[in-house]
């Protein structure tokens, strides 16, 4: 019997990808079907419905489960979620759809599924609004009364892509018919949860810590992997490798830097670097809590959170991911409630004086000692050339990023909020 932590939902790993025959009968089905073009966020979040990293999910949610979510962390049934999971039509395609209808789900002519429409309801710009604000507004400068609105229309690309979505959402089950390009160019990097389950259980793990990543592994990034080591039987460095906003820097870039630093910097035995196929949210809080949710589902049991998680702007407090784990409704059934918990570590950095990594916790020192490490400030130091601060990152790292950085031909503005830039600490 595993000694891993349960799928999230009570009724194992429910994956609703087809394969086979089968898969190949529900495609040769499509082809005749209602087609549907679905967003890149819808994409991602059907692939992890396929391979089970949104178990017990089935399919897009209805509205009494959307209105659950964003209301109070839990699903009509009263199993927690965080974060919506859903998917928008046109007006002009939800008066063509009845309920009770079978439609194929497609993104740049791949088909990714079917789905039985259980249910549609009509998005408002109130209801958008209402949404944004539930999952969205937090509790730094930028959310602070009207400015939230004035802010996030320009800054804010989860609030975007909520104001942006169509008239209606359309709810139902989904057979999922493709993993997109992920198989193929992330080969060994990119697994399902049932595999990464399985190499946890080859190495013997029970007690599990990941740390999630979007940007390049930088000195703190690793001091936190570190300390989950110390105190976990190992660790999952699990790298988003869906779309991220204009300025991030692209996972295979990413990807090579971890490998890099897990081959001169790690004992290989005690960490795995995998990948997953989502879209950021940037939704902050919610967001950490969407990471500790499907991260339980595959086999995670600690979730690494740290100074301004999935965070965009000044949207968040700096530690308000770690203290909403402390608010979410618990029910007391381990089916409905979030296993996985949080691994609340402080803001790090190098000190000079302390001539290491340290944390608020640990170090005694003055702010003037302390080298401020996050992904924003390293990613605007690169973009513009300038020269990357002393113990910042390895060099072997460094010296990937600043090659790519060379090799553009095209720089996006990286903006630089309080918190990246050590003025809020």
């Amino acid at each position: 019997m595993s000694k891993l932590v349960a799928p999230h939902g009570g009724k194992g790993l429910v994956c609703a990808l087809l394969e086979g025959a089968e898969r190949e009968a529900e495609l040769k089905k499509a082809a005749g079907l209602k087609q549907i073009e679905i967003s890149a966020r819808a994409k991602g979040d059907l692939i992890m419905m396929g391979i089970g990293g949104f178990s017990p999910l089935t399919g897009f949610m209805k509205k009494a489960d959307w209105k659950g979510v964003c209301e109070n962390f839990q699903m009509a049934d009263g199993t927690f979620w965080p974060v919506p999971i859903t998917l928008d039509v046109s007006a002009a395609d939800a008066g063509a759809i009845k309920e009770g209808d079978e439609i194929a789900l497609v993104r740049g002519g791949q088909t990714f599924a079917t789905m039985k429409v259980e249910e549609k309801f009509e998005m408002t710009e109130e209801n958008k609004k209402w949404e944004c604000e539930k999952v969205f507004r937090g509790e730094g400068e930028d959310s602070i009364g009207d400015k939230f609105w004035q802010v996030a229309m320009e800054d804010h690309p989860g609030v975007q892509m909520v104001m942006a979505q169509k008239e209606f959402n359309i709810a139902g089950p989904v057979k999922v018919l493709s993993e997109g390009e992920y198989p193929a160019e992330y080969p060994g990097i990119y697994m399902r949860p049932a595999e990464v389950r399985a190499k946890f259980e080859e190495r013997g793990w029970a007690n599990v810590a990941a740390l999630q990543l979007r940007n390049p592994m930088h000195r703190s990034h690793e001091y936190l992997a570190k300390i989950a080591v110390e105190v976990c039987d190992g660790v999952l460095i699990h790298s988003l490798i869906g779309n991220l906003k204009p300025g991030d820097i692209p996972a295979k870039v990413r990807i090579k830097a971890i490998d890099v630093l897990i081959e001169n910097h790690f004992v290989k035995e005690n960490v795995i670097s995998s990948g997953y196929p989502l879209d950021m949210r940037y939704a902050g809080p919610r967001e950490g809590l969407l990471h500790a949710t499907f991260r339980q589902n595959y086999g995670v049991n600690n979730m690494l959170i740290g100074r301004d998680h999935a965070g965009v702007g000044d949207f968040y407090g700096l530690f308000e991911a770690q203290e909403i784990f402390d608010r979410i409704p618990v029910t007391g059934d381990p089916a409905k409630d979030l296993l996985c918990k949080p691994m609340k570590i402080d803001w790090t950095f190098y000190c000079h004086e302390c001539d290491g990594m340290a944390s608020l916790r640990t170090c005694p020192h003055k702010k003037e000692s302390r080298v401020i490490l996050s992904g924003t400030k390293l990613r605007k130091a690169l973009s513009e050339g300038a020269e990357v601060v002393d113990h910042f990152g390895r060099d072997e790292v460094l010296a990937l990023l600043r090659e790519y950085y060379e090799g553009l031909t095209e720089k996006v503005e990286v903006k630089m909020q309080g918190f990246a830039s050590g003025t809020k600490m």
